[in-house]
């Protein structure tokens, strides 16, 4: 990495740090005013502006405007709030020590926000590494099976012309199943690709929730016919910020996962509703529930020995839900499992 460039990420400049600091700075200024109106000592301008600098340094990205702030702060204290007033004097007894001490606080806390926030930035950052890394080892290891048996059923048909047509008919309704698993993969790893890429920025647009539910119902109903959706969507509109295509995703998955985990499922209820600041979708089912030993690792992508009813190799439920909270996560919003009376509820919020 170049010095210029390592530069422009520890100093970076933009209008909104800048506006941002400039109104906490005036901010400080007006109640250290307004201080010194109710009390006669000089001492209440100094933690004000610690204050001030830790706030800026909180809410404004790397040290720039922090160490702007500490500078500034120590000359205000000085020229506005110590006697003699609208002047600088650092020589009256005991001032140069305290203003070196009050320097170097403001600059120590700067120093340690921005690292803080650093560090919380790489940790971020690790974690989607790593969920990406899950996502890629569960793909290269079960994306196989569907292949092979893909490779297998139309080399039969294609060997043996005289097969009779029911039989025909259910291979290539194999081979229509699993095209379908490997078409979610690939929706899959293109929502990690996007969420995971720092060109690609979540755009989130206000859309109406129970339009997403329905697409994503739609959806699920051609696949799995048999299954009765129930949709309960609030009668006034409800507009959430998201992106639709990825919101979609995490329905679909959790669509999914109900009917190849819950076994014997019979009905599944899609729900959307307003819950203070946020928006509170559901996907709940009357199947058999999750294991309790299951819920701590459900979305780190990790359940190897979580696969389909049929033993096909296909880990639905580790590669959907790992996917699903990223989104999630992306959005400002949360996400959790829990076990029913009879069947399981996955939930998560979006912020409105």
């Amino acid at each position: 990495m170049s010095k210029k460039k390592r530069l422009s990420q520890l100093f970076p400049f933009s209008l909104r740090d800048f506006l941002l600091s400039i109104a906490i700075f005036f901010c400080a200024v007006e109640c250290c005013s307004f201080f010194r109106l109710a009390e006669s000592s000089d001492g209440f301008a100094t933690p004000v502006f610690i204050l001030a600098v830790l706030l800026i340094s909180r809410f404004t990205s790397g040290y720039l405007f922090g160490l702007v702030a500490s500078l500034l702060g120590v000359i205000c204290v000085n020229y506005i709030f110590t006697y003699p007033y609208l002047s600088l004097n650092f020589t009256l007894s005991g001032y140069p020590l305290s203003f070196l001490a009050f320097f170097m606080v403001s600059i120590i806390t700067s120093t340690l926000t921005t690292q803080a926030k650093q560090q919380e930035k790489l940790r971020m950052e690790n974690e989607k590494e790593k969920m990406r890394a899950n996502l890629l080892r569960s793909v290269s290891h079960d994306i196989r099976t569907p292949l092979t048996s893909i490779v297998g059923a139309t080399s039969t048909i294609l060997d043996n012309p005289s097969l009779p047509p029911a039989e025909q008919k259910e291979l290539l309704e194999d081979v229509r199943s699993d095209a379908q698993w490997l078409i979610q993969v690939v929706e899959n790893l293109l929502s990690i690709t996007r969420i995971g890429s720092d060109q690609a920025n979540i755009k989130k647009e206000p859309e109406a929730a129970e339009e997403i539910l329905g697409e994503a119902v739609r959806k699920f109903r051609k696949r799995y016919p048999q299954v009765p959706v129930e949709v309960c969507a609030p009668q006034e509109l409800l507009l959430v910020p998201m992106d639709p295509i990825l919101i979609e995703q995490v329905l679909s998955n959790l669509l999914e996962n109900a009917v190849l985990h819950g076994k014997s499922v019979s009905r599944i209820q899609v729900a959307v509703q307003r819950e203070e600041g946020w928006a509170r979708f559901s996907v709940a089912d009357d199947g058999q529930g999750i294991a309790p030993d299951v819920l701590p690792r459900l979305f780190d992508g990790t359940l190897k020995h979580s696969e389909t009813p049929s033993g096909d190799g296909k880990r639905n439920m580790g590669l959907g839900l790992s996917v699903c909270l990223a989104i999630v996560r992306a959005h400002g919003g949360t996400m959790e499992a829990q076990n029913l009376d009879q069947g399981a509820e996955f939930t998560f919020r979006l912020p409105l």
